[in-house]
């Protein structure tokens, strides 16, 4: 591990977008972008985070995830610069960006999955050299603890021409699936849980010579998210399009999470849109499961957080995101004193959004209903600033990668009046946009 040194320095750099710097990343054997797309007049799509080349790399396994917080204190702390940093005005300036796994979640629970994983449960890098991208602004920074220059841009991405179709096959069947789901309501109606969200996963084999820089270029044209993400070990990589923040806890201790249950489609015709979004905005249904989720996470930032200060200053909005509108809503809470992010996400994770009420027994039934580990998918996507700030997305809308395989999952919140068969047909509309870039790629 590197030793602490000096405050980082901090360059501004003539304007590149990120797209011109993602190259950067192709040829190392780790490196992370956390990349916002979509409209940058929105704060959560306006900062991205480009680190070509971690200084370091930690991997805990499921069995030792009781002692997470204690790593990652560490972890941070082994590669922290000496001094404070003064930087008001830029969110990220270096830390560790860290993946979390839904099974990791489950072991923090206290429970241990029936499935076998090719996920480790916590893997994190260390980034203390970094570009800072403001999109907004059309500002870009180069951050160094070490005063090392920033590196050469390379050549683009080569065209995609010549690169393997790839198909990704359902894990389940149509029936079988909801088959699952009505399992699901059976446990409903005998009064275990409210609500499960219930996932499927897709996998392919993974082709010879596939190139996974491009195959992330194509993800994020095709689906531009504020929590898009390239996260990338000589092991595993994650691509993810997430549209759904988990997390934040800025360096005073404010907390916020923003969950997301409720979907809708955007239309062209501004009249029906209007029509669309006031359907999501009485659709019992979906504002129970918001509501549900909701309550969930006041329960779990509660385990950390000063007493009285949870609150809920936006339940039930409507936001646009690229291609659906979601129903959204925002608790808020003071971090109590003698905890950090590390006590927040191991209270907390996995991300209530993607478990169910209440949540420990809705882990257990999920686990036992569907048929494989879920890995990245459901799991958080971490940065944890030197000034003990986080942010963090729940990994949904994401394609896994392992030296054989590519995963991607699917969902859905059910309850006891669900449709399976149109619980399916959403989980499939989710999952399109992925399986079609994997199957497009190389045309």
């Amino acid at each position: 591990m590197s030793a602490p040194s000096s405050v980082p320095r901090i360059t501004e750099l003539p304007w590149q977008p990120p797209e011109r710097l993602f190259p950067l990343c192709r040829d190392e054997d780790s490196s992370v972008f956390l990349d916002s797309g979509g409209p940058a007049e929105q704060e959560r799509h306006r900062w991205s985070f480009l680190c070509p080349r971690p200084a370091g790399h930690v991997i805990l396994p499921l069995a030792e995830m009781h002692l997470f917080p204690r790593h990652l204190r560490e972890f941070l702390a082994a590669h922290a610069p000496k001094g404070a940093l003064s930087s008001p005005n830029l969110p990220f300036t270096g830390g560790v960006i860290g993946l979390l796994s839904y099974e990791a979640g489950m072991a923090c629970e206290g429970l241990t999955s029936r499935h076998e994983t090719d996920c480790p449960a916590f893997t994190a890098l260390a980034c203390r050299d970094l570009f800072i991208i403001d999109r907004l602004e059309q500002k870009l920074w180069w951050a160094s603890i070490d005063g090392l220059p920033p590196p050469e841009l390379p050549a683009a991405l080569p065209p995609a021409h010549g690169y393997p179709t790839i198909t990704a096959m359902p894990e389940q069947s149509a029936s079988a699936w909801q088959a699952a789901v009505r399992t699901v309501q059976d446990y409903i109606a005998a009064g275990d849980i409210f609500q499960a969200n219930l996932t499927m996963r897709w996998v392919a084999s993974r082709p010879a010579g596939l190139n996974l820089p491009r195959l992330y270029k194509q993800l994020r044209t095709a689906c531009p998210a504020p929590f898009g993400a390239w996260f990338h070990t000589p092991d595993f990589t994650l691509l993810s399009a997430s549209v759904e923040r988990f997390l934040s806890l800025d360096h005073q201790g404010r907390i916020e999470t923003r969950p997301i249950k409720g979907t809708c489609p955007i239309s062209t015709d501004l009249q029906q849109n209007d029509a669309l979004k006031d359907a999501l905005r009485r659709d019992e249904k979906e504002l129970a499961e918001n509501l549900m989720i909701t309550d969930l996470m006041r329960h779990d930032i509660g385990r950390v957080c000063q007493l009285g200060s949870v609150d809920v200053p936006q339940l039930f909005a409507v936001e646009r995101f690229a291609h659906v509108h979601h129903l959204v809503s925002s608790i808020t809470g003071q971090l109590q004193a003698g905890y950090d992010a590390a006590d927040l996400l191991a209270a907390t994770i996995p991300p209530g959004s993607v478990t169910g009420a209440p949540k420990y027994r809705a882990l257990e039934i999920i686990d036992e209903v569907e048929t494989s580990a879920r890995g990245a998918y459901c799991g958080t996507l971490f940065r944890l600033g030197w000034d003990g700030a986080l942010d963090s997305a729940v990994i949904i809308r994401s394609i896994s990668a392992t030296a054989d395989h590519l995963k991607v999952g699917a969902g859905g919140g059910i309850t006891y009046p669900s449709h399976p068969e149109r619980e399916y047909e959403e989980m499939c509309l989710k999952a399109a946009p992925l399986l079609n870039v994997l199957h497009t790629h190389g045309r």
